[in-house]
């Protein structure tokens, strides 16, 4: 049985209008000035961040605006942010938008706090010691950023795409709505469904999984049917609000650490395979993940085979057959046949990528970050590794 500590410190307003209580959660921490950090047009078409700055200035709170975030959200940006911040002397961040924007906000806070470059923290040359505050009014149930530590970025030179945390960094509290998650298009209400499954698979799939607490198999296994069930509910009615409430839930459940309660800490093979296919495709996060997925499972399927027959029977509800391979294989079968149904990829052609195979080569050697590094607890998958993944995914 492994040992952990448990630890959210993220305040979770969940309802509907919750945004405008933001400038009553801000006041608790007596910000100077805040920095509504947001994304693209539609936080200010749909009247949004109108709406947070009515309420800042009902409050008196200052704040200043910068947008611009994009899917993958750029190291520029974040460079922009901290510039911005030190000039108007912003000493608290407010994310308002999906998991790229929170992470964004993220990096900015964690670039105040301790100074000097801040891909130094990504590059892992430097350790976070702390972070100013954050918080988010969440737009987009998928990366669970709204309760996690932890952020994404790419840099733009290069197009890595690297992660880094510190508990400081997670939001000190997240107003959660999910009425505004109702304009969202399919296809992102859809990636946000894969994503918030993949944070559970790689917790869930893990090789000591014999020695999992049952509690958290069984949270974890809910979970992952909640998010099936509703987002076909969402495929046939995209306006279901009761579907989106669960599934919102779900996000900041599968990556707030619960679903991770006495494991090994996860996987995590499988997001940084796709790491590398956002930050030089630009492609979703949540479909990335789809198309690689059934790669990596086949390669390591050994090492998993149990715990994918658990998944098998447990949250797609197979029947045992002959073999606990034939089950295992079958759970996977089930699996790409939910993402075709919701028109999700399970391979890079599916995804619209078709890399050469100089450009595969060039991907598992960024994974591994030039060398550096073993990808995942599995095996530990290094560049040979990854580039018979990636051929295979295609």
């Amino acid at each position: 049985m492994n040992s952990f500590t448990y630890y959210t410190p993220t305040k979770v307003i969940f309802k509907e209008n919750g945004e405008v209580d933001c400038a009553k959660e801000l006041k608790v921490f007596n910000p100077k000035k805040v920095l509504i950090h947001y994304g693209g047009k539609s936080a200010i078409k749909s009247g949004l961040i109108d709406r947070v700055k009515n309420t800042l200035e009902e409050e008196n709170i200052e704040y200043v605006l910068l947008g611009g975030v994009v899917a993958n959200p750029l190291l520029s940006k974040v460079h922009e942010g901290i510039d911005l911040c030190k000039k108007e002397g912003v000493d608290f961040i407010l994310a308002v938008g999906g998991g790229s924007v929170i992470d964004s906000s993220k990096a900015i806070a964690i670039g105040l706090y301790n100074g000097g470059e801040v891909w130094d923290f990504f590059e892992g040359t430097r350790e976070v010691k702390g972070s100013y505050p954050v918080a988010t009014i969440l737009t987009i149930a998928a990366a669970g950023s709204e309760m996690s530590k932890g952020c994404v970025i790419t840099k733009d030179e290069g197009m890595l795409k690297r992660s880094t945390g510190h508990p400081d960094a997670a939001c000190r509290f997240a107003i959660m709505n999910p009425l505004l998650t109702l304009t969202l298009p399919n296809y992102q209400t859809f990636s946000g469904c894969v994503d918030i499954l993949m944070h559970t698979m790689e917790r869930y799939l893990n090789t000591d999984g014999d020695q999992n607490l049952d509690i958290t198999d069984e949270i974890a296994e809910g979970l992952m049917r909640s998010v099936i069930k509703n987002a076909l509910i969402l495929k046939d009615n995209p306006k279901d609000v009761k579907a989106r409430w669960n599934i919102m839930w779900a996000s900041s459940l599968s990556h707030n650490g619960l679903t991770g309660c006495g494991t090994n800490s996860g996987e995590w093979a499988v997001h940084k395979i796709e790491h590398e296919l956002g930050g030089k495709y630009d492609v979703a996060h949540g479909a990335g993940l789809s198309a690689v997925f059934t790669s990596w499972a086949l390669y390591v399927f050994d090492k998993i085979e149990d715990r994918l027959e658990k998944f098998a029977l447990n949250v797609f509800g197979v029947e045992k057959q002959a073999s606990s391979k034939e089950t295992a294989l079958l759970g996977i079968e089930k699996l790409n046949e939910f993402y075709h149904k919701i028109d999700m990829p399970t391979n890079l052609k599916e995804l619209g990528v078709d890399p050469s195979d100089e450009e595969i080569v060039e991907l598992s050697i960024k994974a591994t970050n030039f060398g550096k590094r073993l990808i995942g607890t599995t095996i530990g998958l290094d560049k040979d590794d990854l580039i018979k993944i990636y051929t295979k995914a295609r």
